[in-house]
């Protein structure tokens, strides 16, 4: 997925806690599906860094030596630019994008 083009906000927002209680009548389910959707977030970018910049490694002994890539500033310098992941993650609960279930509430 292309977090660049989420339109997430790159700062904090303040945000009405009770129009993120209203989808689980619970502030506390809430505050848990946007944590554990930013944890998955989190996991996908760190996995598709280490891939792009796996393609740059140098596996050179030498500790005095260090080499300056241009593509890998560049690759860091977009990964800079996303939004963070909780703030990917509240941007997605509030559009109504994630889907969850409570399997407590199932059995009844």
């Amino acid at each position: 997925m292309d977090y660049k083009k989420s339109k997430a906000p790159m700062n904090t927002v303040t945000r009405d806690v009770m129009d993120l209680a209203k989808d689980t009548d619970n502030i506390y389910e809430s505050v848990a599906i946007i944590a554990k959707r930013a944890n998955q977030i989190s996991a996908d970018l760190k996995q598709d860094l280490s891939q792009k910049l796996q393609e740059f490694a140098s596996y050179n002994d030498a500790l005095d030596e260090v080499f300056e890539n241009r593509e890998q500033i560049e690759i860091s310098r977009y990964f800079e630019k996303i939004p963070k992941p909780s703030l990917l993650a509240t941007e997605e609960f509030v559009d109504g994008d994630i889907y969850y279930r409570d399997p407590s509430k199932e059995q009844d």
